[in-house]
Parts: C-alpha cells; structure tokens; sequence
C-alpha cells in the first residue's frame, strides 16, 4: 500500500549477503546470485507487485534518455521489462504473475479510514509522464503471454494476498511495498523487496523480519497496524511508535494479546479492530486460480513486433522474451 513517495527513497542500509547485485536497464552486465543461493531452491511461482514496480522502474530511469520514436517517454517500460528479465535470469520461475492496482484507494479502505492515501488526491494517482506507459507494459506483456491479474476494487497486495491460498510450492514475492512483508512465510513465501529502484533486491524471510523489527517473523502486519505508516494515510495507534510496537507484540504476541491485555485504552483498542481490518493485504480479492504459465515464446509475436517498433523498447522486449525462453529450475527432489 505504499504510497509512490514512500516507494522512491532507497534505503541506506548497508548491504548483507541477502542482497542481489544491481542489474542495469538496458545493459547486459552479468552481476550475479548471492553466494548462499541454491538453484536447487529456485522459485515455483514468481508474484509481482506490477504497480509497485512501475513506479520503481519509471524513478530508477531518467526520463528524458529513453523515449519512443515519437517523443513519448518508455523509462518505465524499459525499467519494468528488463528487471523482469533479470529476476527470470537470476530466479528461474516456473510460472509469473502480475498482479496489478484495480483501484490504488479502494473504497472498503477509506470506509474505514477515510485518511488512506488522502495525499495522493492532490498530487495525482501517478505522474503524468508514467500514466501513458501503464497501458504499454500491459500490452507488452499480453503479447508475451505473460499472466496480469487484477480485481476491481482491489490493489495488487490484496490480489497477492489472495492468490497465495490457490498455489503451492515456492513462492517469492517481488515488491517495493513492506506491507507484503506481513505474507512472509517460512520456508514457502519471501518477499524480494526493491530497497533501492530496479537495482538491489533484498531477500525477506522470517528471519530478515526478525532481525530488522525485533519481532517474530509472521508477526509484520501487527506491528504494522499498530506503527502506522503515515505516507499512506495510517495514523496507527497514538504514542506507539516502532520500538513500542514491536515490544507489544514481543510481549503479547498478536493483536489480540495486546487489545486483551488492556495496556492501550479503549480508543486505541477501535483504532486496532478497524485497522487490522484494511491496513495490511487482504486475501478477499476475486480472483481465479492462477494458470501457473510461463511463456516460451510470445502468444501474439506480431503484436509484439508492432509494440517494439512503435516505442523503440526492441532490446528490452527481445531480452524478456529470451529470458523466459531459458530453462525453469530443476524439479526439486522431495
């Protein structure tokens, strides 16, 4: 649910073994695994926050240097073909989804807390110069034959969220959106967390959770209800901040421990039940079960050639398409 100024400013946080090597848009540079990765272990399913990488690929690219035949920018289409076609590389999936915002301010949000993203009413849901590049990723990735899927009243988190329970094997979430470190699960689902643009990713498990808040690895969006997150328009519970968020949960394990425990005050106590309700992914979305298809080559390749020739973005979508075209990670035993 991250708001895109909340999206836009790289973490300063040094780098740990967790983390991949930056690729580059545009450039074939080899970078790499972590040395404590195994193929063995690649992913079954690839879930991407497509909104949330948009708006990471169109800040991570100047605009002015990449632009179609006919003036109109393509940084973010560029950005979001070639990071895609890293992840492939590197990740070996076996089957890609995208998820995508239906609505960035879904109305059983507001309801509930009418301040949600209030700040982005005045600014605009995107900038101008990235909303006309929206359509041209999705038809790109029609033509491929790469699976969007969205839900009306629904954001992309809420339709990961309600994707996991009708799939099964390995799962690695890719996302600049900490809400979605609330669906971390051991040793099934882990988030590969944009921190810094289209470039380093840093893997989140359990155990990253831990080691970041201070507090049991399943236990991210209860800390998150009770921390707020103000960009987005979540004031969280009054006077309790980060450190006194994740002592609560250490201390009462869950929301329900701490409402029972009577440490918060009765506002507070309504602020919690309303907020655990809309302020973390929720796995309510319509959605179908996913078909699990991973393109070998593109469904629509006149299509494809058409978009490529119109917005100049022919290397990136060449790259994405040899990208899926490679071998998915062996069968793993067991």
């Amino acid at each position: 649910m991250s708001t895109p100024s909340s999206l836009w400013a790289p973490s300063s946080r040094q780098r740990t073994n967790r983390e991949f090597p930056p690729p580059l848009a545009g450039e074939g540079q080899g970078g790499g695994l972590p040395q404590d990765y195994d193929l063995a272990m690649a992913t079954d399913w690839f879930l991407l926050d497509g909104s949330s990488l948009m708006f990471r690929a169109f800040f991570g690219l100047p605009v002015t240097a990449f632009k179609a035949p006919n003036g109109q920018p393509v940084n973010a289409v560029r950005g979001f073909l070639d990071m895609l076609a890293r992840l492939v590389t590197d990740r070996k999936p076996r089957a890609i989804v995208v998820a995508t915002d239906e609505d960035w301010r879904p109305a059983f949000r507001v309801n509930v807390i009418p301040s949600y993203k209030t700040a982005r009413l005045e600014r605009g849901a995107m900038p101008p110069e990235l909303e006309p590049q929206e359509p041209i990723i999705r038809a790109v990735l029609a033509a491929i034959g790469v699976e969007v899927i969205g839900a009306e009243g629904f954001e992309a988190e809420d339709v990961i969220a309600s994707l996991l329970p009708k799939i099964s094997g390995k799962v690695e979430i890719v996302t600049g959106d900490r809400d979605l470190f609330s669906l971390v699960r051991d040793p099934d689902v882990c988030v590969l967390y944009t921190q810094q643009g289209i470039g380093r990713l840093l893997m989140v498990d359990e155990a990253e959770v831990e080691r970041r808040y201070g507090i049991p690895g399943r236990s991210y969006g209860d800390f998150a209800v009770l921390r707020g997150d103000p960009s987005d328009g979540l004031p969280g519970v009054p006077g309790v901040g980060e450190k006194t968020a994740a002592q609560l949960v250490r201390r009462f394990k869950d929301l329900d421990g701490i409402v029972a425990s009577g440490r918060l005050g009765e506002a507070a106590n309504a602020y919690i039940q309303q907020a655990r309700r809309v302020g973390v992914p929720v796995a309510i979305a319509p959605v179908s079960t996913p078909k699990g298809t991973r393109p070998k080559e593109p469904v629509d390749p006149r299509a494809l050639s058409q978009l490529s020739e119109t917005y100049g973005i022919g290397a990136s979508t060449e790259r994405l398409v040899r990208a899926l075209a490679g071998p998915p990670a062996a069968i793993r035993a067991g």
